[in-house]
């Protein structure tokens, strides 16, 4: 097996590059443009992780696992993907790069567009021009909106995306579709729920708030703490995702849609009261009204993912914040 691992500097990528290196009968190729969404710093310290000091447009091999390879490739760049897709010989594809962020959408939109939409198109065109078996994605929770049927099951209505960000993932998802119903290879979408933990994106709420509150500075918390999340642990994340990634499925069109998360949603001010706890110190709350784009719950129905591969997360909300702060404390100070 020959797995093409793209956003391998970015948070999912790393863990999953981690975890599927262990086995020396994978070979595996990650690529990443290292971009300035958040501090390069953190990506280039998940590299070092990896055992990748040095990165170029050319392959640069680890120091730590024979079996992988690093380029500093953009998805959007066309003619590079269609280069590495040619030359790659890849069985397998692990699509995880792309622009995140909600509330980024609303002031960048064509980094979206450019990125989440195009982007994949060059990882399609890539996949069904040079014999790749099985296409698998990130989605995001955020395709179904402000949806009132919870817990969000594959099948419920996403229609109603409520930003642009959750347009372009919806988006991918039906553009999959299309070239595994004209081209017959597979495809699979996974819808992430809320993902957290060690090397996690310092824009979002659980590293962000675990930093303010470590250090005595106030946060802001939207919709003064009533939001629902499902905050799924990254080895959680990882454990779905290569649940699926040997997968062969039978059906006539083969492209499929799984939600990974906890399935047990809790509000955001437990979530931060939990935090405290771990951190020994009270948090400084600034109480804010929702923001635009922002969605009031998330939770994650994921009865097909342990129907059809017997995933079951295990990793709680206190044992997983407990682990992030672990890490906090002994690799944060080093990175920034």
């Amino acid at each position: 097996m020959k797995i093409l691992i793209t956003g391998a500097a970015g948070f999912i990528g790393h863990a999953l590059t981690k975890a599927l290196a262990a086995n020396p009968k994978i070979e595996i190729v990650g690529i990443d443009n290292l971009n300035n969404y958040y501090s390069p710093r953190l990506k280039e310290a998940r590299l070092r992780d990896l055992g990748i000091h040095a990165y170029g447009a050319l392959p640069t091999p680890s120091s730590v696992w024979p079996n992988v390879t690093f380029q500093m490739i953009d998805i959007a760049d066309r003619k590079a993907v269609e280069e590495l897709m040619a030359n790659g010989k890849f069985t397998h594809v692990c699509h995880l790069a792309g622009q995140a962020g909600v509330r980024y959408s609303i002031d960048n939109p064509y980094t979206y567009v450019e990125n989440n939409v195009m982007g994949f198109l060059n990882i399609l065109e890539g996949c069904r021009n040079h014999g790749v078996k099985h296409l698998v994605f990130a989605s995001s929770s955020s395709v179904y909106g402000m949806g009132k049927q919870v817990p969000f099951a594959e099948n419920c209505d996403t229609s109603h995306p409520v930003s642009l960000y959750a347009a372009t993932k919806k988006s991918d998802e039906v553009m999959a579709y299309s070239y595994a119903c004209l081209y017959g290879f597979q495809t699979t979408a996974l819808r992430f729920f809320t993902v957290y933990g060690p090397w996690g994106r310092p824009d979002m709420a659980p590293i962000k708030f675990m930093d303010a509150i470590a250090n005595g500075r106030p946060i802001e918390v939207f919709n003064q703490g009533n939001m629902l999340r499902d905050f799924t642990y990254i080895d959680d994340i990882v454990k779905g995702i290569r649940c699926v990634v040997k997968a062969h499925y039978a059906d006539k069109v083969p492209a499929r849609v799984y939600n990974i998360g906890c399935s047990h949603p809790v509000k955001l001010i437990h979530f931060i009261h939990t935090i405290e706890e771990a951190t020994g110190r009270q948090a400084q709350m600034i109480m804010k009204d929702m923001q635009p784009g922002d969605v009031t719950r998330t939770d994650a129905d994921t009865t097909s993912l342990e129907h059809d591969f017997g995933f079951h997360p295990t990793i709680d909300i206190r044992e997983g914040v407990e682990r992030l702060y672990a890490w906090y404390k002994k690799v944060w100070p080093t990175i920034q």
